[in-house]
């Protein structure tokens, strides 16, 4: 039991919902456009990009043991064995997928795997400069939905053919506009998490020669965590009025009053302890309410028949 509860401090489970919540919204949409899920590639990327995303905290966790003596709930081998063996179970899923599917989950699902090792790990971390934000909303908030969009719809997104000579790529544009501009909330809700834990971090990252963007920004980066939220709203709105939801989803603005109360509560008082956690609570709040929304709007007649 020990053995388990250290697995899981390792690992930091309760965190997945960065990845499981983008994960379920991207299957409502899915459905409530009428496209099928495909159960077999759906759930081959589910577990790869769960474990992957267990892999990459424990990588960070594991780096920041060698880098700062950051204490693991494990010994330092059986930490590096714990990390090695996630990393080697989600790349031999990854690699399922991509028998099941074909050279653009290959390439997308490589990128992931790149971008989520150096993130912790290398001479010059991403989460250590200014991109971090920027790295995590991108991975967590785009390429989730992209690629389970692509393993159950891939005529609907992009196509190519591939010869000795001559590589032709063909994107679709208006789904794919829909797709990025579904992406826009998990993006903003995932940046924000970690644009809140480097603002209550900044004088230990300075104290470290961590330089991340809430350095840059000074004082700005207390406006742009406001921000964020509200794009992620607006998001929705434009999706409506452009048709890829339906407007049902103009519900989610009910949320606002408790988001806005907890952003200002942030901005009065930024500790890792007390008002951290309300990024997370955001985050739930939101994106939870928003694939409740987007599901239901699915089983509408008029809406699910699309």
């Amino acid at each position: 039991m020990d053995k388990i509860k250290n697995l899981l401090k390792y690992t930091e489970i309760r965190t997945k919902v960065t990845s499981v919540f983008p994960f379920f919204m991207t299957l409502a949409f899915l459905y409530a456009n009428g496209r099928q899920i495909k159960p077999l590639p759906s759930g081959v990327f589910f577990l790869a990009m769960f474990f992957f995303d267990l892999t990459a905290t424990t990588i960070n966790n594991y780096a920041g043991m060698k880098e700062s003596g950051q204490k693991l709930p494990f010994s330092q081998p059986a930490a590096l064995a714990v990390t090695l063996s996630l990393l080697t179970f989600s790349v031999a899923l990854g690699l399922y997928l991509v028998i099941l599917t074909d050279l653009v989950v290959l390439a997308a699902g490589a990128l992931c795997f790149f971008f989520g090792i150096i993130y912790s790990w290398g001479p010059i971390p991403l989460s250590h400069g200014p991109y971090g934000e920027i790295a995590s909303g991108f991975f967590y908030g785009f390429a989730i939905p992209f690629i389970l969009a692509y393993v159950n719809a891939p005529g609907d997104l992009l196509s190519y053919s591939l010869t000795s000579q001559k590589l032709s790529l063909e994107i679709s544009v208006v789904p794919m506009a829909g797709l990025a501009l579904l992406a826009i909330v998990p993006f903003c809700l995932t940046a924000n998490i970690m644009l809140a834990n480097n603002i209550c971090d900044l004088a230990s990252d300075m104290e470290a020669q961590r330089y991340t963007l809430v350095f840059y920004l000074k004082n700005h980066a207390l406006r742009l965590f406001a921000f964020l939220y509200y794009a992620a709203y607006l998001s929705v709105a434009t999706m409506v009025l452009a048709g890829f939801l339906s407007p049902l989803s103009l519900l989610l603005f009910l949320t606002l009053p408790p988001v806005r109360k907890n952003i200002q509560r942030f901005l009065k008082k930024q500790d890792k302890q007390e008002t951290f956690p309300l990024s997370v609570k955001n985050f739930i709040l939101i994106i939870s309410a928003h694939i409740l929304l987007i599901f239901v709007s699915g089983l509408l007649p008029a809406w699910g028949s699309r």
